[in-house]
């Protein structure tokens, strides 16, 4: 270059920096990040560069004002990394990162041929400033947006509140619903259906198409069978929302799917849900190509939805209040009358299940419990026939009769009590239909009926079976017209007869009798002054309906609603306040599901009441508010406090009021309570924000070993990502097959040959090794993939049995209750075995009694079905739950499984304690033929112990440690 050139050069320079410097200035006035990035692009030639390109992230969303080539990737990626400039290495392009003051928020500009050096320092130094200054605007817009859209939201939500509580009808309620969807995304096409699960079939409240010729009558309800496989049929089935086009939609749900109605462009609907049932379906949808419904929309409509629900609850509430005021004055005797005839079953139930148990003196005991079935039903003329040992001769141990005096022992002939004990069921003869007549008739000319005695006008009996084995037949019957008998008299009478054929067989002591018949006689009272106190509450039941909208039905507390009310109120003041201060205290009662589980709910529902009054006397009146959330789930709100001490001393003064006994019913129960507490704070916006901190700050609590109490903080914020994480590691884990089983041996005591195994479920995680159930299980289980992992190990466990089994040996797998909600659970393993070449004697399932409790008669199917194709039940963790004996009568079961606490315990020369529980599990299993297994053996001692106590089986670390099948082979070859 010569003398000449160089002083133009570096006026050029001068002149290109002054130009970047100026033209980086108009760039502050760029709405956001991406306005910021096309128009500094566009200043491009100005600068002299070339090639030029931006790309940007904010929020989560990002872009770029073209696609980069490799070369501007690899320069733009270096350049982030760095968080500053970064030059290509053959000098043709150049980079820059800056962050917007957030993380992973940032702006990267890839330029080529840099006009200068100059230049290019005025942007290194001007555009961070340019970049932060728009950014912030940006957020400041977006913030500015959402809470117009949060004003907006909560409008429309009170203006839904406020069309529950007014005057108008329902049609026209649900017109201003609508309009209020139509608010926030488009809703020319809007329907409401709510679920009737007692029918099974959907209501349409609301239907607005303007394309669609299908239309639904609000007052005929669509069974669900129409709609099978339909869009609106998965929403309620699955529960789960579903958003897009219908190719979209058709990988998003479980199944095929079946087009109803004219097909749209884009599609939106979203469950409405009480708790865990699907409640009905909030739907909209456009037959016009327009911008799609976003997750936004979904969340909106979801949110809008929960309250379009409350407010459908209150109106039909209030309309159906309206309807029957005058109807429940002279209604109200005979629901008094229903609800005592509802009660005195339950208390028959339980009276004579006590009965059968506790019985020595038979006489006693049948008068007894003709006694109980007179309380019921009409029961004036009652008798109970036995079977001779020999089964050929019929005798009346116990008959009172009007007309007729005890019949003598006779040889079974042709009676109508001869017929029940012949076909093995109950019959119910209703003399005054011409149906029964005819078919009496029918049979008396076949000879199978004879008439004996005088002629009842109506006649039920049921046989006496017990394990199996007709020993007689009970039965009522009328002389009296318009005295009869219904279906329901007969399966309570069908369950009287399984009591009495279990008190033949044990004859408990007349002492025993007397004392469980005083405590009935006592509860009989007790419950008769609840009744009374009902009748009260009954007669203020227009004022008790609208206090139910604020406040828990079963303890009197406020609910959620009210406490969130009160929340809002506090947020507010403290904004116009800095100096006010409040705290919310969230508690979980301890053992609640145990207590509710083995006493039952009525004691459960009398333990919550008490545990609100005492959680009343706690707190100050007419300034703190108690409020019941749901379940055994309270929440305490204080306001006006210093610090921090004040909300722990509340939750000291809550946790010392649980340290006494609570009596109910006789029963002396101990209950504690763990306490989450969440100080306000500027950042707090909702009351949700506030329970959700309290909620965590409750779980770290009931987690601890020795606080109950746990005040929210950073820490437990961290927390709860972390098991966040856990969640997402979880759900990427089930299509990578990252779960596989170890198997535990199950063992001969006696000579320690194995008959089988336990699979046990194992993680084999990519970076923490391998993990067992309890690093994971509980977010597993809350997340809901706990199933879809279960049913990975289950296949993984058929595709090693050839290799793990051994000629009689068999598998044990865990079912949990979930599992069992599905009806088509055996269907399901079946099918597996099938395809894996497992035969089903090498496979048994094992359950916990929570699981035979959650929906024993489904369950009990289930077994039925599963051991008639070869498939054994085993019940796990016997003792340590409610350990009724009935499960070992009402279920299928082969095996039971002592729980591992009770041999930890096993102590030579003891007669007590956990040997007492042993030696009786292990009689009733043989009474019942069930095979034993003794988990958690550790100790030759224990072992020894057990054989002694005649337990055959076991399992536990004393023989092995659950391992992979390559240990197990390895294992197997080193011996």
């Amino acid at each position: 270059m010569n003398s000449i050139t160089r002083p133009l050069v570096a006026v050029d320079t001068r002149r290109r920096a002054a130009t970047a410097a100026e033209t980086l200035s108009t760039l502050l006035d760029a709405s956001g990040l991406e306005e910021l990035a096309h128009r500094l692009v566009a200043c491009a030639p100005l600068l002299g560069w070339t090639a030029a390109a931006a790309a940007w992230r904010t929020s989560g969303a990002g872009g770029q004002t073209r696609e980069l080539d490799v070369s501007e990737r690899g320069i733009a990626r270096e350049a982030r990394g760095l968080d500053g400039a970064a030059r290509s290495r053959d000098g043709s392009r150049t980079a820059i990162h800056v962050r917007s003051g957030e993380r992973h928020h940032g702006f990267t500009l890839v330029v080529g041929e840099v006009g200068g050096a100059e230049a290019w320092s005025v942007v290194e130094s001007m555009l961070p400033a340019i970049v932060r200054s728009v950014a912030s605007r940006e957020r400041l817009a977006e913030s500015v947006r959402q809470l117009e859209r949060s004003e907006q939201l909560q409008s429309a939500l009170f203006t839904i509140a406020d069309m529950a509580g007014s005057d108008m009808d329902m049609p026209d309620m649900l017109r201003g619903m609508h309009a209020i969807v139509g608010r926030f995304m488009y809703a020319e096409n809007f329907y409401i259906a709510l679920h009737e699960p007692e029918l099974d079939a959907l209501r349409f409240l609301y239907l607005i198409d303007t394309v669609d010729p299908i239309r639904r009558d609000a007052d005929r309800p669509v069974p669900m069978a129409e709609m099978e496989h339909g869009l609106t049929w998965y929403l309620v089935r699955d529960g789960q929302p579903l958003m897009g086009s219908i190719d979209q939609i058709r990988a998003q749900i479980s199944g095929p799917m079946r087009d109803i109605g004219t097909q749209c462009y884009d599609w939106l609907g979203v469950p409405i849900s009480s708790g865990a049932r699907v409640r009905g379906v909030l739907v909209v949808q456009s037959y016009i190509e327009r911008p799609r419904y976003t997750h936004a929309d979904q969340a909106l409509l979801s949110y809008v939805g929960s309250h379009i629900l409350t407010a459908l609850d209150r109106k039909r509430a209030q309309e159906d209040l309206e309807r029957r005021v005058e109807e429940r004055t002279l209604e109200l005797q005979l629901e008094i009358q229903e609800r005592q005839q509802t009660q005195r079953l339950q208390d028959t139930l339980y009276r004579i299940a006590e009965l059968s148990n506790t019985a020595t003196d038979l006489d006693a005991f049948y008068a007894s419990v003709h006694r109980v079935v007179g309380e019921f039903m009409d029961a004036k003329n009652f008798y109970i026939a036995l079977l001779d040992e020999s089964g050929e001769s019929l005798h009346f141990p116990y008959f009172v009769d009007e007309h007729n005096g005890t019949p003598a022992p006779r040889r079974l002939g042709a009676g109508i009590t001869e017929y029940v004990l012949r076909y093995g069921k109950p019959m119910l003869v209703d003399m005054t239909q011409t149906e029964t007549r005819q078919r009496i008739a029918e049979l008396t000319a076949r000879g199978e009926l004879a008439v004996m005695g005088a002629l009842s006008l109506a006649w039920l009996g049921v046989p006496l079976v017990s394990q199996g084995r007709t020993l007689g037949a009970l039965a009522v019957q009328s002389y009296t017209p318009g005295v009869g008998y219904s279906t329901r008299d007969q399966e309570l009478l069908t369950f009287i007869s399984y009591q009495i054929a279990n008190g033949l067989d044990r004859q408990r002591g007349a002492a025993s009798l007397k004392r469980a018949y005083a405590e009935l006689e006592h509860r009989v009272d007790e419950r008769t002054r609840e009744l009374s106190e009902q009748i009260a509450v009954r007669q203020r039941i227009e004022e008790r309906l609208k206090h139910e909208a604020l406040h828990d039905s079963l303890t009197g507390l406020p609910n959620r609603a009210y406490l969130r009310d009160h929340l809002l109120r506090c947020l507010a003041r403290m904004q116009r306040d800095p100096n006010y201060r409040f705290a919310v205290l969230f508690m979980d009662l301890d053992r609640f599901k145990v207590i509710n589980d083995s006493a039952g709910h009525l004691v459960g529902d009398e333990l919550l009441r008490e545990v609100a009054r005492r959680f009343g006397r706690c707190v100050r009146a007419g300034e703190d508010i108690v409020a019941r959330l749901g379940g055994d789930e309270f929440a305490i709100l204080i306001e006006g406090i210093s610090g921090h001490d004040d909300a722990l001393r509340m939750a000291s003064r809550v946790i010392n009021a649980l340290r006494e006994p609570i009596r109910i019913d006789d029963k002396e129960l101990f209950t504690g309570a763990s306490v989450g507490i969440a100080l306000s704070s500027p950042h707090y916006q909702t009351p949700e924000e506030l329970l959700r901190d309290a909620d965590i700050a409750m779980y770290r609590a009931k987690a601890a070993d020795l606080t109950h109490v746990e005040v929210f903080d950073e820490k437990l914020h961290q927390e709860a990502l972390r098991l966040l994480d856990l969640e997402s590691e979880l759900r990427r884990a089930i299509p990578r097959k990252e779960f596989e089983p170890y198997f535990q041996p199950i063992v001969c005591l006696r000579d320690g040959h194995v008959v089988g195994y336990e699979a046990l479920l194992r993680w084999n995680h990519p970076e923490r090794g391998v993990l067992a159930p309890g690093a994971f299980l509980q977010v597993a289980e809350a997340s809901g993939s706990l199933e879809a992992i279960d049913w990975q190990m289950f296949e993984s466990t058929f595709n090693v049995v050839p290799e793990l089994l051994e000629p009689g040996q068999y598998v044990n797998l865990n079912f949990s209750p979930r599992h069992f909600r599905n009806a088509d659970l055996d269907t399901r393993l079946l099918g597996l075995l099938a395809r894996h070449g497992v035969r089903p004697e090498q496979v048994r399932i094992e359950v916990t009694e929570g699981t035979l409790m959650e929906n024993s008669e489904r369950v009990a199917r289930v077994f039925e079905r599963l051991r008639a194709n070869g498939i054994f039940a085993a019940l796990d963790d016997f003792g340590t739950g409610y350990s009724s004996l009935s499960y070992l009568h009402r279920f299928p079961l082969q095996t039971v499984k002592i729980d591992r606490s009770f041999i930890i315990d096993l102590a030579p020369g003891e007669s007590g304690g956990s040997t007492a529980v042993v030696r009786a599990i292990l009689a009733l299993s043989r009474s019942q033929s069930l095979e034993v297994v003794a988990e958690g053996v550790e100790t030759d001692e224990q072992r020894r112990l057990l054989l002694d106590l005649g337990c055959e089986l076991g399992q536990g670390y004393f023989f092995a440690k659950p391992k992979s099948l390559a240990q197990i082979i390895e294992s197997r070859q080193a011996h």
